[in-house]
């Protein structure tokens, strides 16, 4: 299938053209016959497949010029905003059909500004177009398209109320289409609602995530994620990379960092005023900066070309945020990696996120060092410890040296001050013994024992890194 066989008009095709759009992906294949025929439509498709396509260039199709706004797409945060009204423009370049964003944090004055001037669609965040409805700016009497945009994000962000809001305001003789990753039972709802006998296309009925992202986990602990991230940046060379951190704090002390360490880096999370963060995406969109440091508030919208890696610094809690997460790369049929640190109490997240997404994410290690390390690693008892919290040891002494359980706890406990319930499994074999300590304890356990003897043998203490390789 080719664009030609899709698209009819001249002038899209044209600018499809000189987007170098080459094939009609998946979603844009199954959605744009039904779109243009005029059936409401509620789609399924990864991020990243090229889903504003698949609304915008049947929607542009059946524009009238200067006709008044005619579509509006309602986004969840206001960088998708900026990206769809700006693909918007780009496949409208022919044709005449103007769009603009709505957003908070942008001067609202400018905003009307360029509405009065004249444009046939509007692409928007529900506050702010709630806000300009309000004051009688913003009119959708001859609104003929309506696009729900990432609907399972604006429903995590409790937008649903102003959806509804907004819909009823809008004229029940329209299209609607709604665009999402993820179809919870609320957006099934939603549609019910405010559809017309809407027909689903599902194209990521196999997995939410897409097969070009190449998806491994890395067990570190808190201590050693800058060694490993480090390691990763100078080993791999990502031509762009986005790090996802959990929290604002986080960003700002991870940008710091690494800027501080020479990298090209800049943050991005919603304390940041919109000048900030237009001019930290006009760098990194330009490659001036080749790293992204950003919340989940940056998971979604951003669609940046090349973008090779996603690195979850803080592996999320929320299966979903991962797989809009990692959508940032493999955009476009490209391909990506996916790389995620998780210490051991966390590993039931992964198990979470495979469920959710019906995909699966392989365990890796850190690269090996191909010159000196820019950051050193530390010695980081999480990453050996279990879900427990206990540390395994190999003791260079078994039975044939006399030892057993009890005489074991006994001196522990009398040389280290190491008490028992500290002390988890213990297997004594010929000639060494494995003995778990929780971590609470196990420096001191290494900094002591060491210097001990026992049965007259000098006591030698290591950390079993691998128990599965012992």
């Amino acid at each position: 299938m080719q664009f030609i066989n899709l698209v009819k008009d001249q002038q899209i095709l044209k600018a499809v053209s000189e987007l170098e759009w080459e094939d009609p992906t998946p979603i844009q294949e199954r959605a744009i016959p039904l779109a243009a025929e005029g059936i409401d439509l509620m789609a399924q498709a990864q991020t990243g497949t090229g889903k504003t396509g698949a609304f915008a260039i049947p929607i542009i199709g059946k524009l009238e010029k200067k006709g008044g706004i005619q579509c509006l797409v309602l986004v969840p945060t206001r960088e998708l905003a900026v990206q769809v009204a700006e693909d918007f423009g780009d496949l409208s370049k022919f044709t005449g059909h103007r769009a603009v964003a709505i957003y908070g944090g942008q001067s609202i004055n400018v905003q009307v500004g360029k509405l009065r001037k004249g444009v046939e669609c509007v692409v928007g965040t529900p506050g702010r177009l709630m806000d300009l409805m309000r004051r009688g700016e913003l009119n959708f009497d001859r609104v003929r398209f309506v696009v729900l945009d990432e609907a399972d994000r604006m429903l995590d962000m409790g937008f649903i109320d102003d959806i509804e809001w907004i819909l009823r305001r809008v004229p029940k003789k329209r299209q609607t289409m709604l665009f999402s990753a993820t179809l919870p039972e609320q957006i099934r709802d939603l549609a019910k609602r405010y559809m017309k006998n809407p027909r689903e296309v599902i194209v990521s009925q196999d997995t939410l995530t897409v097969p070009q992202t190449e998806q491994v986990y890395i067990n570190v602990g808190r201590k050693n994620k800058m060694w490993a991230l480090c390691r990763i940046l100078d080993d791999e060379k990502p031509t762009r990379a986005m790090i996802f951190c959990s929290t604002k704090r986080m960003v700002d002390i991870l940008t710091g960092k690494l800027k501080g360490y020479g990298y090209a880096a800049e943050g991005l999370h919603g304390d940041l005023t919109q000048a900030q963060r237009d001019k930290v995406m006009a760098r990194f969109r330009a490659g001036k900066a080749k790293i992204l440091i950003a919340t989940d508030v940056a998971a979604r919208g951003l669609d940046i070309e090349d973008v090779s890696h996603v690195i979850n610094y803080d592996i999320p809690e929320n299966p979903e945020d991962y797989i809009h997460r990692i959508g940032r790369t493999a955009r476009a049929g490209k391909d990506g990696r996916a790389i995620t640190f998780v210490a051991k109490e966390e590993q039931h997240l992964v198990k979470a996120i495979e469920d959710f997404g019906r995909t699966h994410i392989e365990e890796d290690d850190v690269p090996d060092s191909k010159g000196r390390d820019t950051v050193k690693r530390r010695l980081d008892l999480d990453e050996f410890a279990d879900l427990f919290g206990m540390v395994a040891f190999e003791l260079n002494l078994g039975r044939s040296d006399g030892i057993d359980m009890t005489s074991l706890l006994r001196f522990m406990e009398r040389k280290s001050g190491i008490r028992e319930n500290l002390v988890g499994t213990i297997e004594i074999e010929d000639r060494t013994t494995m003995i778990e300590v929780h971590k609470s304890v196990a420096f001191r356990a290494m900094k002591d024992m060491p210097r001990l003897r026992l049965g007259g043998k000098k006591v030698d203490l290591k950390i079993i890194r691998d128990r599965g390789r012992r």
